[in-house]
């Protein structure tokens, strides 16, 4: 069981975060304490984020507008990155956070679309205008 815990934890980590150059939050947490940071990582990625109830996609999209609601830059860079991963179009990632708008204001919204801006000019899926 454990070890299959571990072959899903990987699994889904190299599947979200795969190409994001800035520090994860599990390599922050190991350095404060790595059996906490273990821990964390098997529980979150995998166990929350390696279910199958909902896709990936649907998955990541809740994380983005949560984030954005939340105004947590830092952490929504991460998720705008697994969400491309997995196959949510740039389309559909400013739609959710142009509908989360309603539920954290404005002033998040355009944190948000700053965030995923930024992404996409990283990642070279930014028009140049």
């Amino acid at each position: 069981m454990k070890k299959d815990l571990i072959e899903r934890t990987k699994k889904t980590a190299e599947l979200y975060f795969e190409g994001v150059a800035d520090e994860r939050p599990f390599d922050l947490w190991r350095a404060f304490d790595p059996e906490l940071a273990k821990d964390l990582s098997l529980f979150i990625t995998g166990q929350m984020y390696a279910r199958e109830k909902i896709p990936h996609t649907t998955r990541q999209l809740v994380a983005v507008a949560c984030l954005t609601v939340l105004s947590k830059p830092e952490e929504l860079k991460l998720h705008i990155h697994a969400a491309l991963n997995v196959g949510c179009r740039p389309e559909e990632i400013a739609e959710v956070i142009f509908q989360s708008a309603i539920y954290g204001g404005v002033p998040a919204t355009n944190v948000a679309l700053k965030t995923l801006r930024h992404v996409l000019q990283e990642k070279g899926l930014w028009p140049e205008r």
